[in-house]
């Protein structure tokens, strides 16, 4: 089974896209930024749920949600980019060495992907420039997802 996890910042608002870009753009545009856990598993969904609950949030300052539809419908568009399989991710590793300690989980992790979610927000915004400056093909894969 897969599971997507999202987590978001509730203090986070939209800010301005120019800090994300190397050249200026001709319009104001606004993001938010959130993680994206994709968790291929067996066993326990509560459990695995649980661990995602305990050490992938904070509880305080971030709201975790299902990440299976998108968590801001008015975004122009979306990009979702995280690093190619063979690239070193050491926030995924410690995770999966975390889990990897744990004694009786009650469910077994067989595939972890972390993925940013880069919300783009504005009228006639072009996801073109945001691939260029953020996503380094060398390392990165990424999907531009437009608005409906």
């Amino acid at each position: 089974m897969t599971r997507l996890f999202e987590i978001l910042g509730k203090f986070d608002h939209e800010s301005d896209c120019q800090k994300l870009l190397y050249a200026p753009l001709p319009q104001k545009l606004t993001y938010r930024e959130t993680t994206v856990y994709k968790v291929d598993f067996e066993g326990d969904a509560a459990a695995l749920e649980a661990f995602v609950g305990q050490v992938l949030q904070d509880p305080i300052s971030q709201t975790l949600r299902d990440g299976e539809t998108l968590a801001f419908d008015k975004a122009s568009f979306t990009l979702e980019y995280g690093m190619k399989g063979g690239a070193l991710d050491l926030e995924k590793e410690m995770i999966l060495n975390y889990y990897r300690a744990l004694e009786n989980p009650a469910f077994q992790i067989t595939k972890l992907t972390l993925r940013k979610r880069v919300y783009v927000f504005g009228d006639k915004a072009d996801s073109k420039p945001f691939v260029r400056d953020i996503c380094n093909p060398a390392i990165h894969t990424w999907e531009v997802k437009q608005a409906a």
